[in-house]
């Protein structure tokens, strides 16, 4: 591919040169317009910052600002409607100063001043704290005791009106000053006593204009500007400059605010040539809301910015126009020896040959482009090549292919395999079935699936190169290809103890691992790999992990340990078989597996166990008259047994596989049987139940043994034997009490009973004694 791009690239380099005149050409004309291009963007962006992105900013950073600081404003508030509601309904401030004597009480006078006196030290915004008490004796509180005559009832009209309010607690804008009725104070008013329906006073704080308007000159982040606090349905109206509600600016900020949609926002405002950035908002306050506005001037902080970037915009601009004329003064010289150049090479002054470079470029983007999308999809391919490549070896599908063959291939597929010796790791997952378990049986792939990827992170962090293949049946193979003079124990052991670990934090189970000795040659890992699986057979049938090093344990599998097989259990398995006692069956099936499996027991001669017992018992299955295939529907019950590695899910399969579809078949053989046997014990039962009749005798004369015809009886008729018999009895009794004059005597020894056992057990079952039953059954 590489060589096909460098012969198109000389191919087409002899065409190039005829057009490359007009291209020089074209190229110094672009070059010097391009000089001034720089410069005209810049202008453009920074004029397109100053002029919208900065207000923009701006806008943004006001509006933010004003909204924490409005919050603080509106907290202040709040508090101070919380003081004053707090203060008017204290007991000092009750029923009791209604008509009250301050002069002659004058402790009581000296309190409420002191108390006063706190209330206005403690906010600094309160100017007065005043009590005012109407009614025919008024009084006023500023917060000096002063009553209120003939000479003082000019104040007592000013305060007067607050009593009478429309509200409890609410705020206004009040002159306290006859002779300066324009001078109005900021109110908080609180009707006295808090809560009652007819007021005689009010609690009054009057807040310092100054301070007041400090307080709103937070909300102004720059210098100059107006804000102001207006109520929406009323006259309050407070502004920090001092400036009233009728001022030209305050009155175009009203208008605009108004003809906004919503209770807060910002937005930017032109006034006599000057850019403010307004932000606006609502405080909720007592009854009604106030709405806050902020306007400040942002001009003087554009204005630089702006003019700097239309100087920049007209000095680029200037720049571009001289290059434009240079470049096509400079085009005509330069063109004149390149123009016989290519009349020279064959050219034609009148038909010019064609740029060649766009030809160029669009073969080497073609050849590019097909590089590329080789590349990508080897790259996406070469994992499952690798993946097929590496079970046909372990398998050993691929014999027949010469140790030489098979390095060629390996290096193909992006291995080093040159003076590298290879080690097979096997790996089997147990505990499937554990309580602690984070997956469910049939979910065995999944399982793999995620220890594969576990494997696979690890062993890119332990070793160079390595390969990890999934058989989807809770083992995994692994291929590591090391070099000849490198030492694989350690990292194998620390690789397989990290392994260990994560699996049994991650996944709940456990894990035996068997690692084959060294071999140098490819052709040698299907062997290894053979050997490790056989290793892996030989470990000890319990739910713990195992690691199995072939180099170390060269015993591996060779051990002659006495085999201990469950004989007895197997023969009395099979005759509870015969005899359908399902029960009996699961117990003894249950005792095989834990002889089976006792400590010590290797996983190879456990399956063997296993498989020896269902073939028996596939034995006496046929022995029975059943076709086994047809029984389990051609299942090949010793291929899915010698999958199954764990005690727990060999014990649900053999159960549920073989034992209930045996047990079901040979339940519908028997039930007409049954049947008739339960029918021929219920007329035995009917026709001797005056004798001494035991669960025996019965059994004894339909032919069965105690055992079936109990749980038979128990299944036909819905009781068991001695309770049938019972009230057999006991309904022979009754009828007896109810007819005749019989002997309590005589009727229990008619119904098979002792005397004393049967007044007992009438009692116990009818509530009453015999004698009382028939002594009621004749009166009704």
């Amino acid at each position: 591919m590489l060589r096909a791009i460098k012969e198109g690239l000389a191919k087409n380099l002899n065409k190039v040169i005829g057009g490359q005149g007009r291209f020089y050409k074209k190229s110094l004309i672009t070059i010097f317009i391009v000089s001034g291009i720089p410069g005209l963007l810049m202008g453009v962006l920074v004029y397109w910052m100053a002029g919208g992105r900065v207000e923009s900013e701006l806008l943004q950073l006001h509006y933010r600002q004003i909204e924490q600081r409005s919050q603080n404003i509106d907290d202040q508030l709040a508090n101070l409607e919380l003081l004053l509601s707090h203060w008017a309904f204290d007991n000092k401030f009750d029923y009791s100063l209604n008509g009250y004597d301050f002069v002659r009480n004058f402790e009581r006078t000296q309190d409420i001043t002191r108390t006063l006196v706190a209330m206005q030290g403690s906010n600094a915004m309160v100017k007065h704290a005043e009590l005012y008490v109407g009614g025919t004796s008024s009084v006023l509180f500023n917060p000096e005791y002063m009553k209120i005559d003939d000479r003082t009832a000019e104040t007592a009209t000013r305060y007067e009106p607050l009593i009478h309010g429309q509200n409890t607690t609410y705020w206004t804008q009040w002159s306290f000053d006859a002779n300066r009725p324009d001078n109005k104070d900021l109110t908080l008013v609180h009707q006295i006593p808090g809560g009652s329906l007819n007021p005689f006073g009010v609690l009054v704080f009057r807040f310092d204009s100054q301070k007041m308007a400090n307080m709103l000159n937070t909300l102004t982040p720059y210098d100059g500007g107006e804000t102001f606090l207006i109520q929406n349905a009323g006259e309050l109206f407070v502004s920090a400059n001092g400036n009233t509600s009728t001022s030209p600016f305050v009155s175009a900020l009203r208008e605009k605010v108004g003809s906004l949609a919503g209770k807060k926002g910002s937005f930017f405002m032109d006034w006599k040539g000057s850019t403010y950035t307004v932000s606006y908002g609502s405080l909720a306050r007592i009854a009604e809301d106030w709405t806050y506005v902020s306007a400040s001037p942002i001009s003087s902080i554009t204005s630089p910015v702006v003019f700097i970037s239309k100087l920049i915009i007209t000095v680029s601009l200037a720049v571009l126009l001289l290059a434009a004329l240079l470049a096509w003064l400079a085009s005509r010289r330069i063109y004149v020896p390149v123009k016989r150049l290519v009349t020279m090479l064959g050219g034609s002054s009148s038909n010019p040959p064609q740029c060649e470079f766009t030809l160029l470029e669009t073969q080497w983007m073609q050849l590019h482009n097909e590089s590329l999308a080789l590349n990508t999809k080897l790259t996406e391919q070469l994992p499952h090549l690798q993946d097929s490549f590496m079970h046909q070896l372990l398998q050993g599908y691929l014999n027949a292919y010469s140790e030489d063959d098979l390095r060629h291939r390996m290096e193909r597929f992006k291995w080093d395999v040159k003076n590298k010796q290879f080690v097979v790791l096997y790996v089997q997952l147990i505990g499937m079935s554990s309580v602690e378990g984070n997956f469910r049986l049939g979910e065995e792939g999944l399982v793999t699936f995620a220890a594969v990827n576990m494997i696979e992170e690890l062993a890119a962090s332990y070793f160079n190169q390595s390969h990890t293949l999934n058989f989807h049946d809770l083992t995994a193979g692994i291929l590591l290809i090391l070099p000849e003079d490198q030492s694989y124990t350690e990292a194998c052991q620390a690789f397989s103890d990290e392994l260990k670990q994560s699996i049994n934090r991650i996944l709940k189970m456990r894990m035996t691992l068997a690692i084959s000795r060294p071999v140098p040659l490819i052709s040698d890992v299907p062997i290894a790999f053979e050997r490790a699986k056989q290793a892996v057979s030989y470990r000890y049938f319990e739910n713990v992990n195992q690691i199995i090093d072939m180099e170390q344990d060269n015993d591996a599998g060779d051990e002659d340990m006495e085999l201990q097989y469950p004989f007895t259990q197997e023969r009395e398995l099979i005759q509870a078989l015969r005899t359908g006692k399902e029960g009996e069956a699961s117990e003894l099936l249950v005792s095989f597996l834990d002889v089976l499996t006792c400590k010590g027991a290797k996983e190879i001669e456990v399956q063997q166990g296993m498989l020896h017992l269902l073939g028996n018992v596939q034995h006496a299955i046929m022995v029975s008259g059943i076709n086994p295939n047809r029984l389990f529907k051609g299942a090949n019950l010793y291929e899915q047994l010698s999958q199954i590695r764990e005690s727990t899910r060999i014990l649900a399969w053999f159960q549920e596989k073989v034992l209930k579809p045996f047990m079901k078949e040979m339940s519908g053989r028997s039930d007409a049987q049954v049947k008739r046997i339960i029918e021929q014990a219920m007329i035995y039962l009917q026709n001797n139940y005056r004798q001494d009749i035991s669960l025996d005798n019965c059994a004894e004369h339909t032919g069965t043994n105690p055992f079936f015809l109990s749980r038979s009886f128990k299944q036909v008729t819905g009781k068991n034997f001695i309770d049938y018999l019972t009230e057999l009895r006991m309904d022979k009794a009754k009828e007896l009490l109810r007819e005749s004059e019989m002997r309590i005597n005589d009727v229990a020894d008619q119904v098979g009973y002792q005397h004393t056992y049967f007044n007992r057990i009438f009692k116990k079952l009818e509530g009453m004694t015999p004698t009382r039953y028939r002594e009621l059954s004749r009166t009704s």
